[in-house]
């Protein structure tokens, strides 16, 4: 996927809680709501809430993502 298809995918489903299945470029799978997307040069990343009432919040780089995909 094209870097900017990524970030509208994780922007619409960010706006309207949907969860995502991110495939990195070493082929991990990260499923969760985005709940933050930052472009900018120093921080460069997607922040994921995972299913379920967990305060928990993952950091995925966008540089290591090669797919989102709604799910």
């Amino acid at each position: 996927m094209r870097f900017d298809e990524i970030i509208s995918v994780l922007g619409y489903a960010g706006g309207h809680d949907q969860p995502v299945r991110i495939t990195t470029v070493d082929q991990h799978e990260v499923v969760g709501i985005p709940s933050s997307v930052d472009t900018h040069i120093t921080a460069h990343e997607v922040y994921l809430r995972p299913a379920g009432p967990s305060e928990v919040e993952i950091a995925v780089s966008l540089a290591a993502i090669s797919a989102v995909e709604l799910v």
